[in-house]
This record gives structure tokens, C-alpha cells and sequence, in this order.
């Protein structure tokens, strides 16, 4: 237990946050396809070589989830990749769920699966150097969603695994994730992420796990992306302040946020003015994916020589971020950078 806590916290450490690149194959097939690259086993090894291998990007992220091929790949001088994540001074961690399908007897809700055979895979990964772990929940908002049921089904899933998790030994990320999609109100959003977070911790209370163990991954408080008001970044953290204060226990030792569909700098915007919202209960910081990949992988777009291009953006998104979660970040990093890559 005391290995759990030690490793949560190193993965919310201060200026620091978690590098989500455990897109799925099929996931990682279509961003590949969209910058131009032939979708591959070795075009995505690739990229995630030059993701793991970034110079200085452990100074900013503390640990990078895999997705389970990544984990097993290597790098071209035959470094396992997750090895090479950990020489450079990040934690590995693994997706371990197998994707969110739908849920029995509703509409247009689902429930992530992936329980069957987990405390077997955990072992394995473990084996691998996995330390951490991650099972991303799904709600959507809409016209009689997301139903009790829906809430239920999705947080005794990630209680359960959260619980295998810290059996063997690894740290769970808990991601219950509302989403943006829809026109739903700021107000709606915050009832619905508030429902969503009291069904989660009172399923990990009944499954004994240990909360100073965890990270918690959340959505921010934002309205539907098609909503007429897309509210200011004044309105976003008073909301999401306060539905965490309400529902998130003081024993969780950190909050790194999904950045959600958010644009790259909108993220981080919305990131700093939390932590420049005064001290909290447990550490605010970054759990990124398409907001700290996406602007790299397009650099790259699989030329060899654009290799060191897409990693100093990667390791500049990754700076902007870990000042972020300081309450430090400023729109002159991003101008800095532009100058620094233009020369």
C-alpha cells in the first residue's frame, strides 16, 4: 500500500502531469491515415518511439499510458518501449479496459468491459513494468441520459478494476468521462459529472480500494460543444471547482484532467486558471492525449527527418502543460516557442 501511495503521487508530482498515448489500433490507424502516414504496425511503433524517446519530456510528464501493442514493442535499437519510458524518467502504465460497448436494454448508452481475465493481464503487464493502469468510463448527455443504470453500471466496472489494480500492486486510473458532445448546458454538464463522481467513490468504498492509491481522470465542467454558449474560462473553473469540492473525497491525492476534444491551447488555458484558483484538496494536473500528440504527430507525418520536429513540439506542449498545472503557464511560452521554431 505504502508503493501505491508513493506512486500516485509521483504521477500528480508538482509541474507534471500523464501522457495518454494508449489510442487503440483502430484509433491510432485513423489519425495516421488523416496525416497522410500508411497505417501499420511499424508506422505506429514509430511514432510512439518518438513519443517515449522525446529529449526532456520527463522533465513535464510523469508517466505515459500504453496501449498493449505499444507495450510489447521496441524501440529501433531494442529498447522495450516501455523501458525506454522509464529511462527517461516516466512511469509506463497500460490501458487495460477492452472499450466501451453497449449497454444492455438501454439507448444510446454504454459500459466498458474488460473485467474477464484482468487479474491475469495485470500480472503480465506488471511483468512488463507496468505501475499504473487506466479504464476510461464513457457517459454521454442527451434526452433521458445519462440513466441511473448507465451511472451504476459504469462505476461498479471501474471499481472493480480499480480494486484488481491495487492487488497487484498497480495504480488505477479512474476515468469516468462525461462527454462533450451534445448541447447540453454548463449547469447540466456539472449535475451530470457531479451524479457520475458519487457513483464512482461509493463503489470504490464498497470494493475496499484504497483512495490515497488512485488518480482520478476527469472531464472539466464544460458545456456541449453545440451548445450557443460556450461560456468563459471564469465560468468553467467556478463549475468545475465546485462539483469537485462536492464529490471527490480530500483522500484522492491528485486530479488529472482529460483535456475531452478541448483545442490544444484551450486546455491549458482551462488547466492554469484551476490552479490559479488557490490551493485544493489534492493536486490538479494533465492527463493528455489528442492535446499533446496531435500538433507531433502532424509535424511528423511519417518523414524521418521531421522526427525532432514533432518531439520539440511535443516536449514545448508538454512544458506549457506542466506550467499549467503550477498556475504558471502565460501566452508568451507559446509565442517564445514560435520564435525559438521559426529561427
Amino acid at each position: 500500500m505504502t508503493e501505491l501511495v508513493t506512486t500516485a503521487r509521483a504521477l500528480v508530482a508538482d509541474g507534471k502531469g500523464v501522457l495518454a498515448a494508449d489510442e487503440s489500433t483502430g484509433t491510432m490507424d485513423k489519425r495516421l491515415t488523416e496525416v497522410g502516414v500508411a497505417a501499420t504496425a511499424e508506422s505506429r511503433r514509430q511514432f510512439r518511439e518518438i513519443v517515449v524517446t522525446t529529449p526532456g519530456l520527463g522533465e513535464s510528464i510523469s508517466g505515459v499510458i500504453l496501449f498493449d501493442e505499444t507495450f510489447r514493442q521496441k524501440t529501433s535499437d531494442g529498447t522495450p518501449l516501455p523501458r525506454a519510458a522509464e529511462d527517461a524518467g516516466i512511469l509506463p502504465g497500460i490501458k487495460v479496459d477492452t472499450g466501451a460497448k453497449p449497454l444492455a436494454m438501454a439507448t444510446d448508452e454504454t459500459v466498458t468491459e474488460g473485467l474477464d481475465g484482468l487479474r491475469e493481464r495485470l500480472a503480465d503487464y506488471v511483468g512488463l513494468g507496468a505501475r499504473f493502469a487506466k479504464w476510461r468510463a464513457v457517459i454521454r448527455i442527451g434526452r433521458q441520459r445519462p440513466t441511473t443504470r448507465c451511472l451504476r453500471a459504469n462505476a461498479h466496472a471501474l471499481a472493480r478494476y480499480a480494486a484488481l489494480c491495487q492487488e497487484a500492486g498497480v495504480v488505477p486510473i479512474v476515468e469516468p468521462e462525461v462527454l462533450m458532445d451534445g448541447d447540453h448546458s454548463l449547469e447540466h454538464s456539472e449535475q451530470v459529472t457531479g451524479d457520475a463522481l458519487d457513483h464512482v467513490f461509493a463503489e470504490l468504498a464498497g470494493q475496499g480500494v484504497l483512495l490515497e492509491g488512485i488518480v482520478l481522470k476527469p472531464n472539466m465542467v464544460l458545456p456541449g460543444t453545440d451548445h450557443p454558449d460556450q461560456r468563459d474560462v471564469a465560468a468553467v473553473v467556478t463549475a468545475t471547482l465546485r462539483c469537485l469540492r462536492r464529490h471527490v473525497p480530500a483522500a484522492v491525492p491528485g486530479i488529472a484532467f482529460l483535456s475531452g476534444g478541448q483545442g490544444d491551447e484551450a486546455a491549458t488555458v482551462h488547466l492554469d486558471a484551476l490552479n490559479r484558483a488557490g490551493p485544493q484538496p489534492w493536486r490538479l494536473t494533465f492527463s493528455y492525449g489528442r492535446a499533446l500528440l496531435s500538433p507531433a504527430l502532424a509535424a511528423w507525418a511519417g518523414r524521418e527527418d521531421q522526427a525532432p520536429a514533432a518531439q520539440r513540439i511535443l516536449a514545448h506542449r508538454a512544458r506549457c502543460n506542466g506550467a499549467a498545472a503550477m498556475g504558471r503557464y502565460s501566452p508568451e511560452l507559446e509565442e517564445r516557442h514560435e520564435v525559438t521554431a521559426s529561427a
